[in-house]
């Protein structure tokens, strides 16, 4: 089937579905019977996959009148979109706005086991008709998709400020001034801790922004944190913002913690018994098999701290992963390691390696001394004491052993020494 005619078929089913919102009467007044269309916001638990892992919510406008119960969902993506993976990697995702009936969104989620509770809001009259007519102009074909952007423009975030704007601002002026000192950093360990690549990746990603305490409404880039918000909110009117909260699905996952992982005793304990274990392994005057084993363990240091450090100044200066910008952890994960590979050779067999390798090696160790000079400074706030911990140790024995060798030859004495 051509894929114009697809998107012709997909047009007019959204049309059939949102035409009685779109008529005149559908103005800022109540329905013909005097009974106005109700607002809630529906609030998802979180999943099992790993998109899943922040928990998701919409927005239901249920308009008695004509008996429609209608979700509005800000969280479709399509793996299948042209470029999705190069987008992803750039920063350039595109989300869409979908309009569904309230059991049809819940279906799946109720599969998966995940909980779903709704709120609805102590909203006047017109507000709740500017909210659902709102909607449904956003949710046509050409108006739903919008660049998604995790921490700033989600799902979540679109969910409050279609809210806020229905409230004249009211909603941004109660929460904007307040805030439970968490960060974007704290609460992505928090929700990831589940599934340990993403989280560290995501640990190891962040720059100082994701450090900076959110107000608020900043935290309501997470469905829960706004579902708190909005429990505590008032409507212009002074009233409780929420009228009344219903549980729709029971959570059968209970995934979401309380709060982030401690993680500092772990990664420090690992990098010293890194540093120890490569230090007893390359001792000048190990035996054959200890030398190559350190040599295969301080090869995978440097190659992971290597493209990792590619990684994070990859995207730093070529992508509009805005959270990801002025990342420190460049300094630690640092792509000098790469070079360093040409040592392994020496490392193995116990030889002297070249001089520009012992340089790059100190300056590896610097370049962590720096990251942990910059902890210090007060105009200087990421929280990345975790792989300082980790890696700093591993540099300083690495930089040490590869010194070594010219103080303390091993068993070549009588070989020619490689020239500088």
């Amino acid at each position: 089937m051509p894929e114009f005619f697809l998107r012709a078929v997909r047009r007019l089913a959204a049309l059939a579905l949102l035409w009685p919102l779109l008529q005149p009467s559908a103005s800022a007044q109540a329905s013909p019977d005097g009974l106005p269309p109700r607002i809630g916001v529906v609030t998802m638990t979180p999943g099992e996959e790993y998109w899943a892992r922040f928990g998701h919510n919409a927005i239901v406008v249920d308009d008695p009148a004509r008996g429609l119960r209608i979700s509005y969902n800000f969280g479709y993506f399509d793996f299948d979109q042209p470029g999705f993976f190069i987008n992803f990697l750039r920063g350039h995702m595109r989300y869409r706005l979908v309009a569904m009936t309230l059991e049809d969104d819940l279906r799946s989620y109720a599969e998966e086991g995940r909980g779903a509770t709704l709120q609805w809001l102590d909203l006047e009259p017109g507000q709740a008709s500017a909210v659902r007519d709102h909607l449904a102009w956003n949710a046509l074909p050409e108006n739903a998709e919008y660049r998604y952007d995790y921490f700033s423009d989600n799902c979540s975030t679109r969910v409050r400020d279609v809210l806020d704007r229905a409230l004249e601002g009211e909603l941004s002026r109660q929460l904007s001034g307040r805030s439970h000192g968490l960060t974007y950093r704290m609460e992505s360990l928090r929700l990831g801790a589940g599934v340990p690549w993403m989280a560290l990746g995501m640990h190891a990603a962040l720059g100082p922004s994701a450090d900076r305490p959110l107000s608020i409404r900043d935290e309501a880039f997470v469905p829960q944190r706004l579902a708190d918000a909005l429990a505590e909110a008032r409507s212009t009117t002074g009233q409780s913002l929420v009228r009344d909260t219903v549980m729709l699905l029971p959570d059968r996952l209970g995934l979401e913690r309380a709060a982030p992982p401690a993680l500092r005793t772990a990664f420090a304990g690992t990098g010293i018994a890194l540093a120890l274990a490569l230090a007893m392994l390359l001792r000048p005057r190990a035996g054959r098999i200890p030398r190559r084993i350190g040599a295969a363990l301080a090869g995978t240091v440097w190659l992971a701290c290597g493209v990792a450090g590619l990684v994070l100044l990859g995207l730093w200066g070529f992508t509009d992963h805005r959270a990801a910008f002025g990342n420190e952890n460049w300094l630690l994960l640092n792509p000098l390691c790469l070079l360093l590979l040409a040592a392994l050779p020496a490392l193995a067999r116990g030889r002297r390696t070249f001089a520009f390798l012992r340089h790059t090696a100190r300056l590896v160790l610097a370049c962590s001394a720096l990251a942990l000079f910059l902890r210090f400074l007060p105009f200087r706030v990421q929280d990345n004491g975790d792989f300082i911990a980790l890696l700093a140790p591993v540099h300083a024995v690495l930089a040490w052993r590869l010194s070594q060798w010219i103080a303390h030859p091993p068993t070549n004495e009588g070989l020619p020494d490689p020239k500088d």
